[in-house]
């Protein structure tokens, strides 16, 4: 078998013979199969979620005070939510999601958990998950 540079050096002069020809056929197969490969090996993998807790807390962060106290759902926090809802776009990314929202509920007091749970309503946003302290966000 001839190496690549030698195969080139014999294309560039024409002097192909069947069994030279093959061989380049075959370089030519495995440098094709060596890249796929290359490229599988570097490429993200899909089950990996792309949402992290601290950008659903960034998009959260201005429905804290209704949170707290009450009142109106400000419009930030709306189109946080929304955010929040548009970004979490592959299984993964939505238990990511599920995670980081159950675990700011567990901190929260009941009337705080039950404002918080209201707020997707509020802002027509159709949150892919429940929000529960005991949510199961394996699905």
């Amino acid at each position: 078998m001839h190496s690549f540079a030698e195969a080139y050096s014999i294309h560039s002069r024409n002097r192909f013979s069947p069994t030279m020809a093959s061989d380049l056929n075959m370089l030519s197969k495995k440098l094709i199969t060596s890249l796929l490969f290359i490229f599988l090996v570097l490429s993200p993998p899909s089950a990996r979620a792309v949402i992290t807790c601290n950008m659903i807390y960034k998009d959260l962060k201005p429905c804290l005070r209704y949170v707290l106290i009450g009142g109106s759902v400000p419009t930030k926090c709306c189109t946080g939510v929304k955010s929040l809802v548009a970004n979490a776009t592959t299984t993964a990314d939505r238990q990511a999601a599920c995670s980081c929202v159950k675990n700011l509920a567990t901190s929260a007091t009941d009337k705080q958990f039950d404002r918080a749970a209201r707020i997707p309503a509020q802002c027509g946003a159709n949150v892919p998950f429940e929000i529960s302290r005991d949510a199961d966000c394996s699905k």
